[in-house]
């Protein structure tokens, strides 16, 4: 008997279970009565995704037994205890055992199901946790990890480890705060160079009077304040990786000595004559298209060409709105590890606020919010208003994009918990097979994925 998203009650008395049976059903629970608790144990397992509601005083194993029997099994299993006027003592020392929550009798129907609604919502939340973090552990590689589901993603991060170990240079372009660094540590950890240099430049950052020099090194003398040879970022990366970022912002004069630097493999400090070999990748990074910078004069065509030997896009995303629970909660576990702080995954209308915004800032945005989450210990106003300001208020999709987009995620959410399960995925979100089948076909979603 599929026991997903029920409850087991448990009693020696005939008429109250029955009783609590009809209380429970009129509720739109799926209930499986229970005489004792031996009967129960095989029935509980691992992620199991129901709640146990059990009478203290039960002949053979009572409650207190059962409790600290289940927990062995599963220690988050939500266990709510019913006590007798006698029993609240023991009650209040089991809810310090781990027991989810207890009633004394008599209690009223609404008191129950009150009770069994929120142990269940508790029990949702836990096992996504635990699923997103199965996820998580699933794409641990070594080195930088590039979190998420979606297809663009999953091609992302083939296409990274078809070329790590090529050695060919890289173009990455994105917006601003989607990873374009994390993309470039990526393909060096993942290549035949992690044990040497990766050095990240900002090209933007630089002065443009001291940007050769940062990049080609110098020797004593070769201009004024010159007083000591100094290693340029090149030279520094030999053998590693260099990270050239927001390369649109390169001077055209400096732009003349990379393209010989990229074709030669060779470069001259300034002031010196002495050619100097390297073996290094050089990534460089965009947040615009370098295409039209060269169509307009802006950047260099030959320059544009000679980059463009690999070119790996990143998504905004806004665009791959499905990822965000996943790399929310790795933010969380980051954070929380970070602070020594403990947070429990935000409930689905949060969630649902999440992937609602625009996020102009990319996963950078998000990283920023998960770690105030953590540090304001999960108490963080949620509202779109309060998460955006200005014209971030604007969203990007349409109400019927947006419906989509919560509809597929929750679909896929679905198939994960489920490990795949077409049935269970079903009486989870309540729809006829063929109502999903339709809509898992739309969306480009297979069962076989999530086994």
């Amino acid at each position: 008997m599929d026991m997903s998203n029920k409850v087991l009650f448990i009693d020696d008395e005939k008429h109250i279970r029955q009783a609590n049976r009809q209380t429970l059903e009129l509720a739109d629970l799926q209930v499986e009565c229970l005489e004792s608790a031996e009967e129960a144990l095989p029935m509980i397992q691992t992620d199991w995704q129901g709640v146990i509601v059990c009478d203290i005083r039960l002949p053979g194993m009572d409650g207190l037994e059962f409790l600290i029997t289940a927990q062995k099994i599963d220690k988050d299993l939500p266990i709510i205890l019913i006590t007798g006027h006698g029993d609240i003592s023991t009650a209040v020392q089991a809810m310090r055992d781990g027991a989810y929550d207890f009633i004394e009798k008599p209690y009223s129907a609404e008191r129950l199901v009150k009770t069994v609604q929120r142990a269940l919502e508790k029990r949702a939340l836990t096992l996504e946790n635990r699923n997103l973090r199965r996820e998580l552990e699933a794409q641990s590689t070594p080195g930088p990890r590039i979190i998420g589901q979606t297809p663009v993603m999953e091609q992302l991060r083939s296409t990274i480890a078809q070329v790590a170990d090529t050695g060919a240079d890289v173009l990455v372009l994105g917006e601003t705060g989607t990873g374009k660094e994390l993309v470039a540590r990526s393909l060096h950890e993942h290549s035949n160079r992690r044990t040497r240099n990766f050095v990240a430049v900002n090209c933007g950052a630089l002065p443009d009077t001291m940007i050769e020099s940062e990049l080609f090194g110098h020797e004593a003398g070769a201009f004024t304040d010159a007083r000591s040879q100094r290693i340029g970022k090149f030279e520094h990366a030999n053998g590693g990786t260099l990270l050239l970022d927001e390369i649109e912002s390169m001077p055209v004069r400096v732009q003349i000595h990379l393209l010989r630097v990229l074709q030669e493999r060779c470069l001259e400090r300034l002031g010196s004559n002495e050619l100097i070999e390297l073996d290094m990748r050089v990534v460089a990074a965009s947040k615009v298209d370098l295409r039209q910078m060269s169509e307009s004069g802006d950047f260099r065509e030959d320059l544009y060409y000679r980059l463009n030997v690999v070119c790996l896009e990143i998504p905004p995303l806004r665009d791959r709105r499905e990822d965000i629970p996943l790399l929310f909660h790795h933010f969380l576990l980051v954070a929380g590890h970070r602070y020594q702080q403990e947070v429990e995954l935000p409930g689905r209308n949060q969630m649902n606020s999440l992937m609602a915004h625009s996020w102009p800032g990319n996963v950078r945005e998000l990283r920023n919010l998960a770690e105030r989450y953590v540090l304001l210990g999960g108490q963080i106003g949620w509202s779109i208003d309060k998460l955006m300001s200005g014209e971030e208020k604007e969203q990007k999709r349409n109400l019927p994009q947006q419906v989509e987009c919560f509809e597929r995620s929750l679909i896929e959410q679905a198939l994960v918990a489920s490990k795949g399960s077409i049935k269970d995925v079903m009486d989870v979100l309540a729809i006829p097979r063929k109502t999903l089948s339709d809509k898992m076909r739309k969306y480009g979603l297979d069962k076989s994925d999530y086994k």
